[in-house]
């Protein structure tokens, strides 16, 4: 199964613009994330897709291959649909790397990328982390403090997507002994056979992304259907790049767990 994988990147952000090239321990969060995908084994090409010529400038200085978008892409999902129909190798499948979580282990990739290739009648596949008590007192805090802490998921009995969510859910009450804690963290990314991206782009904004401002509820809200692949995370944090709070969080876990470019560099 051919694979290609896509990390769309945009400059401007409500919450963090600049996100892509913000300095995480030495290095520009895409440089991070364009590191990660290298290392899915298997994989037939990676690209950065962006409307910005800054970002575009980081990624080629760093050795990457660039896809120029439309500015008008008004979601991750839209600029990677745009990008792979100017890709001239023929693929099965398209990855959707986010270019803000820095953290994301590579066998989460690797997860998703097996499952659709063992589940044929599934089209779009993404992943999530069972919350420990942790993770969840994090989410919590967050939205105590107005902040969005990352993006919940609520999976029915077969593994399929019911929900999504920037508020924490389903409810817990604070103090209440889970075992295991019901809330996943959602991991922003996903694998599209072509048809969906193809389904996806002609499929109306519906009114809970735009509440949300979730690109996958598109789907959801059209009847479609989206595979939930649990992962774990190996004892290690997971976390992404919400809001400028979060670059000292994957420092210190960088720091404490291990960085893959190895100790801090300045530039």
């Amino acid at each position: 199964m051919k694979t290609v994988i896509i990390i769309p990147a945009r400059y401007q952000s409500s919450r963090y613009p600049g996100k892509p090239l913000v300095m995480v321990a030495g290095r520009t969060m895409i440089e991070r994330v364009h590191a990660i995908a290298k290392a899915v084994p298997g994989v037939s090409s990676v690209h950065v897709a962006t409307d910005d010529a800054r970002i575009a400038a980081a990624a080629t200085g760093f050795g990457a291959s660039v896809l120029m978008t439309s500015s008008a892409c008004r979601n991750g999902t839209e600029r990677v649909a745009e990008a792979a129909s100017r890709l001239k190798e023929k693929f099965d499948l398209v990855i959707n790397l986010q270019g803000d979580a820095p953290l994301t282990p590579p066998h989460f990739l690797t997860a998703m990328i097996e499952v659709m290739a063992r589940e044929t009648n599934v089209e779009m596949a993404t992943p999530a982390v069972r919350c420990d008590a942790q993770a969840l007192a994090r989410f919590k805090e967050d939205r105590r403090n107005g902040r969005v802490g990352g993006t919940t998921a609520v999976i029915d009995a077969r593994g399929r997507a019911l929900y999504f969510s920037k508020e924490v859910i389903p409810f817990t009450p604070d103090g209440a002994k889970l075992d295991p804690i019901p809330v996943f963290h959602h991991v922003g990314l996903y694998a599209y056979r072509p048809a969906l991206l193809a389904k996806y782009l002609a499929w109306p904004v519906g009114k809970l992304e735009t509440l949300e401002g979730l690109e996958q509820l598109r789907v959801l809200e059209n009847g479609g259907t989206i595979r939930v692949v649990e992962v774990d995370a190996g004892g290690r944090p997971f976390w992404e790049i919400n809001n400028p709070e979060d670059v000292a969080r994957i420092e210190a876990a960088l720091a404490k767990h291990g960085d893959p470019f190895g100790p801090k560099v300045r530039r």
